[in-house]
């Protein structure tokens, strides 16, 4: 055997007996490991490694996310339910005493929701739209007219549109130091977000602007709706903030999740029975979600809804529920069709 890979092969091997030996000294998880992905309701054994000089102790204090979940005086493996638990990373901890010494060991757990429901679409009826404008933000009011917010730098607008004819009734541009970003109505006025500029601006129906507002930790504006108390928006993240309707200021926030984790680029925003829809950037997909949990119950695929897509810069991006018809449109960047569609369950 060559001289170098017999003492590479010794290295290792007392490396690996170190390692062995460090393990077995270390008060740690043995289950589950960091990052293990729960669907919400399963049951998780904590299982913990103690050193194996440790004869005996006083006691093992379990926690999550440091809330105590159990006190044991003995190494018998303790049962987590899941059934209540938020959605996302939970931290989990093991604190052993004996005497006067303390030691601690950690792990996570990242908890999802089931698989979400899977719908395809049928398409009602088509409109025309306006192939220039890229779509931000779109929303009916309850007279049947249409809102839109564009974006792109030096050619961002608020506009009020005929929806059946794609005509513009009315339109002003935003400065050009703002990229147009999502909107919603708040009764009598237009709440609508620029992307980075960390300002949003509030309108009244003749589209004259009444006032202005921060963003709090949300840099970015991407998407906004109004759930009847609080405006919801997205930043391009997983999360969802909520928003005072009065004051805009930011009141908190979900993380969003589906069966396998986190679900980031969420964009333009639309409520519905309760329920947000999202776009979800650069996808032909809208994801349901439930924002009093951030769970994704359903993803509507929509994957060649509109034929004449570009490669990029013409994405998916417009959602707008008619309540009064109870009727759904969507269209996208710079799509020259607006389109009523059905839901098709799959």
């Amino acid at each position: 055997m060559n001289k170098l890979i017999y003492i590479l092969m010794i290295l290792l091997g007392f490396a690996v007996s170190c390692n062995t030996q460090r393990n077995a000294s270390k008060f740690r998880f043995a289950t589950p490991e960091a990052g293990t992905v729960v669907k919400i309701g399963e049951s998780v054994p904590l299982k913990l490694m103690f050193p194996s000089d440790l004869s005996s102790f006083d006691s093992v204090v379990y926690a999550m996310d440091g809330e105590v979940l159990a006190r044991k005086t003995d190494s018998a493996v303790v049962t987590l339910d899941t059934e209540k638990v938020a959605f996302g990373s939970r931290t989990l901890s093991a604190r052993l005493y004996r005497g006067n010494e303390e030691q601690v060991a950690y792990s996570n757990i990242v908890v999802v929701p089931p698989p979400p429901s899977r719908y395809g679409f049928k398409v009602i009826n088509e409109y025309p739209h306006d192939s220039e404008a890229y779509t931000q933000g779109l929303e009916f009011d309850a007279q049947g007219i249409l809102y839109e917010s564009t974006g792109q730098q030096g050619k961002s607008s608020l506009r009020k549109v005929n929806y059946r004819t794609g005509d513009i009734i009315q339109q002003i541009n935003l400065d050009e130091q703002y990229f147009g970003e999502g909107l919603t109505l708040v009764g009598d006025k237009i709440i609508q977000l620029t992307w980075r500029n960390n300002v949003g601006f509030v309108y009244n129906k003749n589209l004259a602007k009444v006032g202005e507002f921060a963003y709090g930790q949300s840099k970015d504006g991407w998407g906004l709706c109004y759930d009847g108390n609080r405006l919801i928006k997205s930043d391009g993240t997983s999360r969802l903030y909520f928003l005072n309707k009065d004051s805009y200021a930011e009141e908190g926030f979900i993380e969003v999740y589906n069966d396998k984790g986190p679900v980031d680029n969420l964009n333009e925003l639309e409520y519905i029975d309760g329920k947000v829809y999202a776009n979800v950037y650069t996808k032909d997909i809208i994801v349901i979600i439930d924002p009093q949990t951030g769970a994704i119950e359903g993803e509507i695929n929509l994957i060649g809804i509109y034929p004449d897509k570009a490669d990029h810069d013409n994405e998916l991006n417009g959602i707008a529920y008619d309540r009064k018809g109870d009727r759904l449109f969507v269209t996208g960047k710079l799509w020259s069709k607006l389109y009523e569609i059905e839901l098709v369950a799959r």
